[in-house]
Order: structure tokens, then C-alpha cells, then sequence
């Protein structure tokens, strides 16, 4: 995969694992993160300002991960592909929740454990 992949994942995996359980609908796919993220994708390689429908994906995969099990889910995809973002990607997917008035209780860091994820 490639690092704006990565990187998008790993911004997925913050906010899905923020979010407050509710009532479990079905699983958040690797696609469905991925799809969401995409006009994230320029940001997160090279910077810049961050596009209002990137904004508007990391919001709605926010509201989406609302049960352990979707946050879960976002976490292991996006695990398997953190470990070769570039420090920059990384930097980039980092500062994306802030910049999109999405607070995250943790660090979006590859060495997230997905089995501590509520």
C-alpha cells in the first residue's frame, strides 16, 4: 500500500477509536475506510490546507466507528499498513483530527495495540 493509504488508515483508526459505543450495526470495512479518506490523501502526502471534503470524510468515519467492534475494526486495518508510513505521512495523518475539530483521547501512532481499543 501507499503511504496516502497508510496514512488515511491510520487517521481512521483515531477517530473510530474515540468514539462513544452505542448499538452495534456492522463492521467498518478496510474499503469503507479507505473510500472515506480519499480527498485526504493529497494532505496527508504533502500537506497544505486540508480540503473541506477530507474534513467532512474524517467526521463521518468519527460518527461511524460508534461501537468497540467498528473502532476494532478500523484499528486492524489500519495497523496493517501504519508500520511504512513516512515520518512526514505520519506527521500529516496526525495533525488531520485537529485540523478537522475532531478531538481524539490518543495518540495515532503504528504501535497502537487494537486489543485495547474500546
Amino acid at each position: 500500500m501507499n503511504n496516502a493509504t497508510c496514512l488515511v488508515l491510520v487517521v481512521a483508526m483515531a477517530m473510530a477509536l474515540s468514539v462513544v459505543a452505542t448499538a452495534a450495526p456492522p463492521k467498518i470495512s478496510c474499503g469503507e475506510v479507505t473510500t472515506t479518506l480519499a480527498p485526504c490523501f493529497e494532505y496527508v502526502l504533502g500537506g497544505g490546507k486540508v480540503p473541506v471534503n477530507c474534513c467532512d470524510g474524517v467526521k463521518s468515519l468519527y460518527k461511524a466507528a460508534n461501537t468497540s467492534a467498528n473502532r476494532r475494526s478500523v484499528c486492524i486495518c489500519l495497523k496493517s499498513v501504519t508500520g511504512s508510513a513516512s515520518p512526514v505521512t505520519l506527521k500529516n495523518a496526525k495533525s488531520l483530527p485537529g485540523k478537522c475539530g475532531v478531538s481524539l483521547p490518543f495518540e495515532i501512532t503504528p504501535a497502537i495495540d487494537c486489543n485495547k481499543v474500546e
